[in-house]
């Protein structure tokens, strides 16, 4: 057996430095581009049982793929306290993905833990989940007892066949329908349920989900297929604009806009004019969201990243297991984030092919959830 492994941040991490005045966090940190600091997804496993072609194909990520050993991935505790940290920036909302999170063990301890974090004003933090929806019918109960408030799913077809050529597992789509039933009469709603749309694999499913989900609670939104990562072959060629997409569904079941939940809200909102229900659309690529973009994302190992396409992360495990105060460690983050000016996907939308082509390898999005 060949050992194989692939980088997932090319190596490029390191410990962040800590200023030297500790300024306390104020609840409303800012960026270079006046952006504040709002939501903070967690990844809490590299691992994943489906091996999708934009995500984690099965070439790169095969039986001899080395998955990150049980003692670099961050603790229970350790995510508790550092997603402690940014709540006292002014993060008010924590998602946690993968992988696929429902496979860390005893996942429900570490809901319970995070659902007892509460904001600088008092309030209960925005606590939801990404999943596959593999795993989600036998656990949406305990999910939901532990304090999980709502899920997003990933399903890219509805067609069995298709569906199964995407997840590279033969996992059927009725199993992953089933889980979104028993998500929603849990009370894990309104349950999204996101599409990734690539040209030339799944674009004839855009109108059999809308057709399904419309007139139900679930909120369908259709996601650009991105370049995030190295391993995912993107090509600009393969992407299916938003606005495509959009006009394809207003064709047959008209739509109107719908403002956003809130600013910095990663999808653009369509309704039925009928009142069946809404969509959404992610358009990363054609329509970059950057200028509004109040998303940190915290690696399975504890690595911080400023942005879905970032080459480096900061290594805030380093600090936590160096015995580093909670004023040291909410302070480097206060600093990191006060110099963040990513916007990669606008200058993509500027110019793609020569970005896209001259960028260095970027997290996967296994590592960091998407």
């Amino acid at each position: 057996m060949t050992e194989k492994i692939i980088l997932l941040n090319d190596g490029r991490s390191q410990t962040p430095a800590i200023p030297e005045t500790l300024e306390a966090p104020s609840g409303s940190l800012r960026d270079q581009l006046a952006r504040p600091l709002h939501d903070l997804r967690i990844s809490i496993t590299d691992r994943c049982n489906f091996r999708c072609v934009y995500c984690m194909p099965k070439e790169v990520f095969d039986k001899d793929y080395q998955y990150l050993p049980h003692n670099a991935l961050l603790t229970f505790e350790e995510i508790t306290r550092v997603a402690r940290l940014f709540v006292e920036h002014g993060v008010e909302k924590i998602r946690l993905t993968g992988g696929e999170p429902l496979l860390r063990k005893n996942i429900e301890r570490l809901i319970e833990m995070l659902a007892g974090l509460r904001t600088p004003s008092g309030k209960p933090l925005d606590l939801t989940l990404t999943t596959n929806g593999s795993l989600l019918a036998r656990k949406a109960q305990s999910l939901k007892d532990a304090g999980l408030q709502r899920v997003t799913v990933s399903l890219d077809a509805l067609d069995d066949a298709i569906f199964k050529r995407m997840n590279d597992v033969d996992f059927a789509v009725a199993d992953v329908l089933h889980g979104i039933d028993v998500a929603h009469s849990v009370g894990l709603g309104p349950v999204k349920v996101n599409m990734v749309v690539k040209r030339g694999m799944n674009e004839q499913e855009i109108l059999p989900l809308a057709r399904h989900f419309k007139g139900t609670p679930v909120i369908l939104r259709f996601i650009e297929f991105m370049d995030v990562g190295s391993s995912n072959g993107w090509n600009m060629r393969d992407v299916i604009p938003s606005a495509e997409v959009v006009r394809m569904i207003g064709a047959e079941m008209p739509l109107t806009t719908v403002d956003p939940n809130y600013s910095g809200e990663t999808a653009e909102r369509w309704r039925y004019v009928d009142g069946g229900g809404e969509i959404g659309v992610i358009s990363s690529v054609t329509q970059a969201f950057c200028k509004d973009c109040s998303r940190a994302r915290l690696s399975t190992e504890g690595k911080l990243y400023t942005c879905l396409f970032a080459t480096r992360g900061h290594d805030l495990r380093a600090l936590v297991r160096a015995g580093r105060s909670d004023a040291e460690i909410s302070a480097a983050i206060g600093a990191l984030w006060r110099v963040r000016g990513d916007r990669y996907s606008e200058l993509r939308t500027i110019n793609t092919e020569g970005l896209v082509q001259g960028a260095g390898r970027k997290v996967e999005m296994s590592y960091i959830g998407g």
